[in-house]
């Protein structure tokens, strides 16, 4: 593994690897590693470049060194009651890689990913959180993209496009992102008992309500005892996020439960035990199970998901949970990953997305880790990546 310790020393390293046609793999610290290139390559970390940059709780706006491990970020931005707003999940406990021995999520991952949380439904991604970042091309230059202000739009489109690109675009040497206040106040409406079609009929209903709903998802009964330690009500659990200032929260929580109670019993969690879990939907606890049984991340629209589910079940063995209203659903194969039917029923249902996060090295098989592009958008994405990687050298055959 090559660690560099400055941006010119990868700028150095990637400089040569680009004149020998030699393919780098670009990470952080591995703790995401769900997706690999398809070719052997040596790796370059971002783990040596290390550090905050820049930060004033005022401006709310943080500049890090990509190799920054997550929880120095996260406890400098504590230390002002102020976070990252997408709530970055951590891939540790489903992928295994939590162990004595192993390191912890940089912040460069975070964005290379573009992670995010249950907060996606108001905050957005990592990407939306992004105004500007540092990296070096598959030329070994350095670019500099956006800026540390939303009007500082120069280099905009290239710090979106470099969020979520999987290191295969460029290696990232420092992230730029806004940052927001911590809400003082935290309160989980719960409403019990309903299945998967009426769960997804009363949180989109509670999303139409003006009462700023900042978490919406639904825990069927397979995995509703996995969270908080079993404390939440019995039967199936639809839970709806309320943050902000305290007598707000209560006033807003008490009109979201007025309108529930018609979908069936109606309980709040208090402050601790929502943040507990929020946190645990966020980590995807249910599944981080010690195993190595396939695990999906599947994105569409809300109102599909629970159909995909029901037809699923028909076909093959699944457990699954709903985030995002709905829209984000986590689903565990007991067997076989099941891709080619799993992405059939979602064209299907009107299309969407599901990556695979998880399965042993002989069930991924030629399995594609992220959903296949349409060829007119394999077509451009390959024309972007020609620009940036003229070479070809970055994380070959990672996506597409």
């Amino acid at each position: 593994m090559l660690i560099p310790n400055t941006e010119a020393d990868a700028a150095y390293i990637i400089r040569n690897a680009a004149a020998e046609r030699k393919p780098l793999e670009i990470c952080g610290n591995n703790t995401r590693g769900f997706a690999r290139a398809n070719q052997p390559a040596e790796q370059i970390s971002s783990r040596g470049l290390t550090g905050i940059v820049d930060y004033d709780p005022a401006e709310m706006v943080m500049t890090v060194r990509s190799g920054t491990p997550v929880s120095e970020v996260e406890a400098a931005l504590a230390a002002n009651r102020q976070m990252m707003a997408f709530e970055p999940m951590d891939h540790r406990g489903i992928l295994g890689t939590h162990g004595a021995h192993s390191r912890e999520p940089t912040i460069g991952g975070v964005f290379a990913a573009n992670v995010s949380g249950p907060r996606r439904l108001t905050a957005g991604a990592a990407r939306d959180s992004l105004l500007g970042l540092r990296f070096v091309n598959g030329r070994g230059e350095i670019i500099r993209a956006g800026g540390r202000v939303m009007k500082n739009v120069t280099g905009l489109d290239l710090t979106k496009l470099l969020a979520g690109s999987q290191g295969t675009l460029g290696f990232v040497t420092e992230v730029t992102f806004r940052v927001l206040p911590v809400p003082p106040a935290v309160e989980t409406v719960v409403i019990s008992g309903l299945d998967d079609e009426m769960a997804a009929k009363a949180m989109a209903a509670a999303m139409a309500l003006p009462v700023e709903i900042s978490g919406a998802a639904h825990l069927p009964a397979s995995v509703r005892s996995r969270f908080i330690g079993n404390h939440l009500p019995e039967g199936e659990a639809t839970v709806l996020r309320l943050e902000g200032l305290g007598p707000s929260v209560e006033v807003r929580a008490q009109k979201l439960a007025a309108v529930m109670e018609a979908f069936g019993p109606v309980a709040t969690l208090g402050m601790e035990r929502s943040l507990t879990l929020w946190r645990e939907i966020r980590n995807v606890v249910p599944y981080a199970d010690g195993t190595e049984k396939p695990l999906w991340r599947v994105s569409l629209a809300p109102s599909a998901g629970y159909h995909l589910v029901s037809a699923l079940r028909l076909e093959a063995g699944i457990d699954a949970f709903y985030d995002w209203q709905g829209g984000l659903v986590w689903m565990r194969m007991e067997a076989d990953p099941e891709a080619e039917l799993l992405r059939r029923y979602i064209r299907a249902l009107g299309g969407g997305h599901a990556t695979l996060i998880r399965a042993t090295e002989a069930a991924r098989g030629d399995i594609p880790t992220f959903e296949p592009l349409p060829d007119a958008v394999a077509a451009l994405s390959a024309r972007v990546k020609e620009k940036l990687d003229p070479a070809g050298i970055f994380s070959v055959g990672k996506m597409g």
